[in-house]
């Protein structure tokens, strides 16, 4: 059973009162909490998390230095993100954007970070070990053992 402590304080001054939170309660929480956290799966899931921060951070090195200049050379420079419709003007004069454009740079660079991620995790399966072979399944018995099988069981018949 939970021992439940409340501290009451009195304040004359207002006619308030404050009541503090239950320890034990408290202490229970922090205890579910541990046996939570020391779980394997939520390890797992941090470790997972952290190695994924640093594999995104490769993948976007290289999509960055390595293929986006390519694009950019075959795509003879063209600037995607500065493709926008004016809708209007301001009060000052100044046109009003919809920048479509962003969103199109946006776009392709998600698929191209898709597709690198792709082909790197496809090249990371290669280099792992095949599955083992599942076992076989038991041969039938031979003819023999079948015909003996047969004359033991005759002969157990009383």
């Amino acid at each position: 059973m939970r021992r439940i402590l409340r501290m009451v304080h009195h304040d004359t001054r207002a006619g308030h009162r404050l009541v503090l939170a239950s320890l034990g309660g408290l202490m229970s929480l922090a205890t579910e909490f541990k046996a939570f956290a020391m779980r394997g799966n939520v390890i797992d899931l941090a470790i997972g998390v952290v190695i994924g921060g640093a594999f995104g951070k490769i993948v976007s090195a290289l999509v960055d230095a390595v293929i986006l200049p390519v694009v950019g050379v075959l795509t003879a420079g063209a600037d995607v993100s500065s493709l926008a419709l004016t809708v209007g003007q301001t009060p000052k004069g100044e046109p009003v954007l919809l920048r479509y454009g962003v969103v199109c740079q946006a776009v392709l660079h998600f698929l191209i970070v898709a597709a690198v991620l792709f082909l790197a995790i496809k090249a990371i399966n290669r280099l792992q070990a095949p599955p083992p072979p599942a076992p076989a399944a038991d041969p039938a018995p031979s003819e023999d053992t079948v015909l003996l099988r047969e004359i033991r069981d005759l002969l157990a018949k009383p």
